[in-house]
């Protein structure tokens, strides 16, 4: 059975396991949709949490930067694993005691403000559909390989799964929904993990693989072998990192930052009985995550490898279907710059501007043709980061079955995180800005109601971003990271371990952070893409890095404004002391 068959045959049978379970859990109250009735058991809570965590930046997205960029992608690694710890250990419990299940209402409560509580709406619906556009390009990347959907419809499918368990079941539904995803997407990343590993280690373990001697005889470990080539080939060695220190450094922090103010992460926390179970279910989700994570590099390795042993040298003519298809979705290009019908694969861009446009004529070989101007390097190459874990069980000549279940894993990594998102802008609008501050009468009917047109509004938008994606799903995670770490994260920081800080202040450090860190990704990202380099940047620092920046601006501010302007009531000063308080958690 072809690759395309088996593709449909398990992405039917998961996508109909994810509408059983959104009737079963269909929610009855807001209790229900917004935190599942706080009756989660911890493990099952640890798995939705991972899956929610690992979306199609971590599945999909990570892997290939980490292939292509080496060292430098181990930011993601550090930044991501990092933030998830510093939330579940530092912030979370103090977060859980102040019974605030969505961040603006914890804004809103904390700074006795309902402007402090609309600004934060405004974040979270500005940092949720930033982040939403990096799942929905993963959606996107899995439709366009198998063709026979377009890309609309593909996003459509999803989309509809999405509205299903996400509108009808609420957290409740979203919850045991991802758990059945987390299933199907570890799967599906650890069988040709393990696969590659086989083949070119002799080791079971890909994390073990990594760092074990290739198999060919030549005695030379994975590593060794895989600078050796990249070197040869006029690319940076694998293992050496690019990126200025400086960079690396902001990146890192504001992943991490980002991390721990992110609201659909946060409100996993609520989702079960107590306190201790959050913990509880934050170190399930660690191993969980750990999983996949630990993986992550020897895909990378294994991929880079594979493309450089498949691909450098070899002949159109001759290559495998695999590549065509991919070249079809317009996630592979091929320019033949020297004439020769072979592949020539080098270090630098083989186009300008990077990402290819392609006309509707083929080439003498049959290739697809481009617009883009030629680079004076001799790479003919040009491969879409993104769809490495995908194309890799192609590229590898893994079964049919292996290509199909990672395509399922694709899938199900990217909706678990795209409906987490959405109930988080679901409830912003219907809890946070209409229940809290525009309409405070609405009865708890209502607000359901509302919270349901709220969450179908969203899977529309998030759709529009499915279909007109802005770039690299790990890429434009890494924006939304930034922007949560410029506006939440002092503010939830602050409002936790400082009685000093007041509305103004919080007020003031989530504009401030916001403006900075959303103008510089905008400037260097759609208004003057041709000067995002690093002797363009703010001190060295890449528009993915600048959200530590803003943090920083946040903080600062924050300190200025709350010294200048009058301190907190009593009330909630001591309501800040109390929460700090260890043996009163519950």
């Amino acid at each position: 059975m072809s690759a395309q068959v088996l593709t449909y045959v398990f992405v039917g049978l998961t996508f109909g396991l994810y509408i059983a379970i959104a009737i079963w859990s269909r929610s009855g109250s807001t209790q229900e949709f917004y935190v599942a009735g706080g009756h989660v058991h911890p493990v099952a809570n640890g798995a939705a949490t991972a899956a929610d965590w690992m979306s199609a930046a971590s599945y999909l997205s990570m892997a290939g930067i980490i292939a292509f960029e080496g060292a430098d992608g181990a930011r993601y690694l550090m930044g991501w694993t990092g933030g998830y710890v510093l939330l579940a250990l530092c912030l979370a419990p103090y977060l859980r005691k102040f019974a605030k299940f969505t961040v603006p209402d914890f804004v809103g409560d904390r700074y006795y403000s309902q402007t402090a509580r609309v600004v934060a709406v405004l974040c979270v619906i500005f940092i949720s559909f930033t982040y939403i556009a990096g799942p929905m390009r993963g959606v996107v990347i899995v439709f366009s390989r198998f063709r026979e959907v377009e890309i609309e419809m593909g996003v459509i499918i999803g989309m509809g799964i999405v509205f299903f368990y996400a509108v009808l079941g609420g957290m409740k539904g979203i919850t045991y929904t991802q758990v059945a995803q987390y299933c199907v997407l570890i799967f599906a990343y650890l069988v040709p993990a393990i696969y590659i590993s086989l083949m070119l280690t002799n080791v079971p373990l890909p994390m073990l693989g990594f760092g074990a001697t290739v198999s060919d005889g030549s005695g030379l470990f994975l590593l060794e072998k895989l600078d050796g080539l990249t070197e040869e080939l006029g690319m940076a060695a694998f293992t050496e990192g690019r990126k200025s220190t400086v960079d690396m450094f902001f990146i890192t922090a504001a992943l991490m930052a980002g991390t721990a103010g992110l609201p659909h992460v946060i409100v996993r926390f609520f989702t079960v009985p107590k306190v201790r179970d959050a913990r509880i279910s934050a170190g399930y989700a660690l191993i969980f995550i750990a999983l996949l994570y630990t993986t992550a590099p020897a895909v990378a390795a294994f991929a880079r490898l594979n493309i450089i042993d498949s691909l450098n040298e070899a002949s159109y003519a001759e290559l495998p279907d695999w590549f065509g298809k991919w070249e079809d979705s317009g996630l592979l290009a091929w320019t033949d710059k020297n004439n020769d019908g072979r592949l020539q694969y080098r270090g630098g861009p083989a186009l300008s501007p990077t990402k290819p446009v392609f006309t509707d004529d083929r080439g003498q070989q049959g290739q697809r043709l481009v617009s883009n101007l030629q680079t004076d390097n001799a790479n003919e190459l040009y491969i879409d980061r993104d769809i490495i874990v995908l194309a890799h069980p192609e590229i590898a000549q893994l079964p049919n079955w292996v290509v199909a279940l990672v395509a399922a894993g694709g899938l199900a990594a990217a909706l678990s995180t795209a409906a987490g998102l959405l109930l988080v802008i679901s409830s912003a609008i219907s809890h946070d800005l209409l229940r809290n501050t525009l309409a405070k009468n609405l009865t708890d009917a209502q607000e359901l109601r509302w919270a349901r047109i709220a969450a179908a509004l969203a899977i529309f938008v998030a759709g529009l971003f499915g279909i007109y994606p802005p770039g690299f799903v790990a890429e434009v995670v890494a924006f939304a990271f930034g922007l949560a770490a410029a506006s939440f994260f002092p503010v939830i920081l602050l409002g936790i371990f400082s009685t000093r800080m007041n509305k103004e202040a919080a007020i003031a450090g989530m504009l401030s952070g916001l403006t900075l860190t959303a103008g510089y990704i905008v400037f260097f990202k759609f208004l003057a893409p041709e000067l995002n380099q690093a002797e363009y940047w703010w001190f060295g620092i890449s528009p993915e890095g600048i959200g530590t920046l803003g943090m920083l601006l946040n903080f600062a501010v924050s300190a200025v404004v709350m010294r200048l302007t009058p301190a907190p009531p009593a009330a909630v000063q001591e309501m800040v002391r109390s929460i700090r308080i260890p043996k009163k958690v519950n």
